[in-house]
């Protein structure tokens, strides 16, 4: 278990960015080419890794796909030294002041979001959020010499050191949704020890947090017969209940409504009760707001399912995950995949 914690560790002390995914697409690839027949990228950067099946040619094939990209930030002018920024996908500014960073510039720098003092800020902020606008990063570097390392359009990642809390908590950067990433690679290793039948397309995806590149290109690539998406899902939490908000340690959620596929859903259902494994139905009464909602559309359409890790604090540097909600989400589609008939697509029908 310690290893295959290690892995995830060292998936979010890398950068990835939205966008700029190479430094975690490096790291994967290294990690899934033992495990795996034949390993690709994509023209637009996701990673592909295939495992071959054992049934006769042609084989159907199954996607498991999560992206691995990130939230972050981006410098949108270099004055006298300071950086100012702008957010990579969805980010509250009340999270940013006092953050470490890596600036991706001619060279990688590191740095700090700093805030000016109160006395310095205009009155109406008083005892308010600061807005992005006045917000900077400080490398510790004379003006002129940050003028000839950094650009406008350079990419700022988070550079907060993952934790592993005690009872195997995770906390860092981009568990979102590099945890997702991480049952994969559970997934895979499961996938060793057993036979299956269907040809299986293990995907990590690129631009989730932007436009769902990696989720629309990557399906309309490999052409699937079906799909299992995996993100993450709001965890139990201060301020955090609701009936779609989960606890860590409670096992995997699985989508239920219009973008997930009724039969797969029944079919997992099925599989956590004979593992007894713990779980949850995602209730999701229009879009899921993940790759899902895009993937399921691609080519003559795709059945597919949404399973989800409950996470806390979701897009801040310090997420929080339960390992064994990754554990038991790799294992439980490891599983699904051994189990697949060679005709299910045919005999899974429409039931809602």
């Amino acid at each position: 278990m310690k290893e295959r914690i290690s892995h995830l560790t060292k998936l979010i002390s890398l950068a990835g960015v939205s966008g700029y995914e190479t430094p975690v697409r490096q790291a994967l690839a290294e990690a899934w080419e033992p495990l795996a027949d034949e390993i690709s990228v994509s023209r637009v950067g996701s990673l592909h890794a295939l495992k071959r099946g054992e049934g006769a040619e042609p084989r159907p094939l199954v996607m498991l796909s999560a992206h691995m990209d990130g939230v972050g930030l981006m410098v949108t002018d270099v004055k006298d030294g300071f950086l100012h920024i702008t957010s990579v996908g969805g980010l509250d500014v009340r999270i940013l002041p006092a953050q470490p960073v890596i600036v991706h510039g001619r060279r990688e720098l590191e740095g700090m979001i700093v805030q000016p003092s109160e006395r310095q800020l205009p009155d109406d902020l008083a005892d308010k959020p600061v807005p992005m606008k006045y917000l900077l990063v400080e490398t510790g570097l004379p003006a002129d010499e940050v003028a000839e390392l950094v650009r406008p359009g350079d990419v700022v990642s988070f550079a907060q050191p993952p934790m592993v809390l005690e009872g195997d908590f995770v906390c860092g950067h981009s568990l979102d949704n590099r945890a997702s990433v991480a049952a994969l690679t559970v997934c895979l290793d499961a996938l060793q020890q057993m036979r299956h039948p269907w040809d299986v397309a293990v995907t990590a995806t690129v631009q989730e947090e932007f436009n769902h590149l990696g989720g629309i290109t990557s399906p309309f690539t490999l052409q699937p017969d079906l799909a299992v998406v995996i993100d993450v899902t709001y965890g139990v939490g201060p301020g955090a209940s609701g009936f779609n908000v989960y606890p860590l340690e409670s096992g995997p959620a699985l989508g239920w409504g219009p973008t997930v596929h009724p039969a797969l859903y029944r079919r997992f259902k099925e599989l956590a009760d004979e593992m007894e494994m713990p779980w949850h139905k995602d209730v999701l009464p229009r879009l899921s707001w993940t790759e899902t909602d895009n993937l399921q559309l691609v080519g003559k359409g795709i059945p597919t399912i949404l399973l989800s890790i409950p996470l806390r604090y979701m897009h801040t540097p310090v997420e929080m995950i339960a390992w064994k909600d990754v554990e038991r989400t790799g294992r439980l589609m490891a599983q699904f995949v051994a189990g697949l008939p060679l005709d299910y697509v045919e005999t899974m029908g429409w039931d809602a």
